[in-house]
């Protein structure tokens, strides 16, 4: 027998209209009735139909996520974590993949979301005015992640910070010829997303702070993977003065890194500190100290915040910090460890050996 809507209402002993609200957590009913309306539906086996719900409020019920590449460890993290929160509120999902400015040109040329979504979350990709015209003339609230505009909220780290934060433990260990590893903006490619330049400049900031001068060959910039961080750190073995640390931008192209000095012979940190930007899951595996900004934190976070737009919330810019997470990959240069240690003194205790 079908249970219905009325017969939950008659149950929990509210309206049928409070029923509705109470089962689409729409605001405006209190915690102990939908608790109330909750139970009665579970006890009388009642399911509210989706389609019917979309019908009745004139709204899809889905949020459509717009990233640069699929195929990468920070954006499924983070796509999980948003999704997961817009399917506990009741939400579907619709990907969207623009890997190269033809498809964003394309996307944002034409009107894929309008009736198929309620909002939209951008990662990674700095929307222009005309593109959020776009979206808006769409009747689609937008939520950004990794990117800023005016009037539309937004979540972001702190990158400035965070680079800081990283180089100045580089600093704080002795070393002195710190170079930075940075993400490359491709031409004609959204590939990496928007690059972020502010690590680069709380690079230079730390070191600018600890009154060392800056060194061009020291920053080198390539594709965000494991390849572009293995070329980069090729560059940087063949520099006339080779620097000792490397601050690098993405976990990513930190394991590009550690291959390199691996393959050369080096030993980390003994010989060269590596540093790197995400906290990915493989850094306990390879003992890489890395800048944590909790990525699926963020996820969850655009998630929560477009969803309180959409209820009538302000478009609040939300900024998460970076925390160092120190690990085997950094250490005092050579020669400091010697001077400290003393002539014939053994390594210290733990001491990693080859990566």
């Amino acid at each position: 027998m079908v249970t219905s809507v009325e017969a939950v209402a008659a149950h929990a002993g509210v309206s049928v209209s409070t029923v509705s609200r109470a089962l689409r957590a729409v605001p405006g009913v209190s915690a102990a009735t939908r608790k109330r309306v909750q139970n009665a539906a579970d006890q009388l086996g009642y399911s509210a139909s989706p389609a019917a719900s979309r019908l009745a409020t004139g709204r899809t019920m889905t949020v459509g996520i717009v990233v640069p590449v699929l195929a990468k460890w920070f954006f499924g993290k983070v796509i999980g974590a948003a999704t997961q929160t817009l399917r506990e509120a009741g939400f579907d999902v619709l990907l969207y993949e623009l890997a190269t400015a033809a498809q964003r040109g394309r996307f944002f040329g034409t009107i894929p979301l309008h009736g198929r979504t309620d909002g939209v979350i951008i990662l990674a990709l700095q929307p222009s005015p005309e593109e959020l015209e776009s979206l808006a003339a769409q009747g689609q609230t937008v939520a950004l992640l990794g990117a800023q505009a005016e009037g539309i909220g937004s979540v972001s780290v702190d990158d400035f910070e965070a680079g800081r934060a990283a180089v100045r433990h580089l600093l704080n260990l002795g070393h002195e010829r710190i170079a930075f590893i940075g993400i490359r903006e491709e031409e004609d490619s959204n590939l990496g997303g928007v690059p972020p330049l502010q690590r680069l400049l709380g690079y230079r900031d730390a070191l600018a702070e600890a009154g060392q001068g800056l060194n061009d060959s020291w920053e080198q910039f390539d594709e965000n993977s494991v390849g572009g961080g293995a070329a980069a750190m090729s560059r940087l073995l063949v520099a006339e003065q080779a620097p000792t640390a490397a601050f690098v931008a993405s976990d990513e192209m930190a394991f590009g890194v550690l291959k390199v000095l691996r393959q050369a012979g080096l030993d980390v940190p003994r010989d060269f500190s590596v540093l790197g930007f995400d906290n990915h899951e493989l850094c306990d595996v390879v003992g890489l100290t890395s800048m944590d900004h909790g990525v699926a934190e963020q996820g969850h976070d655009v998630a929560r915040l477009l969803l309180d737009i959409m209820q009538g919330g302000s478009t609040a810019v939300l900024a998460r910090p970076g925390r160092l997470v120190v690990r085997e990959s950094t250490a005092p240069p050579r020669d400091l460890r010697a001077t400290t240690r003393g002539p014939g003194s053994p390594p210290s205790a733990g001491q990693p050996g080859n990566l």
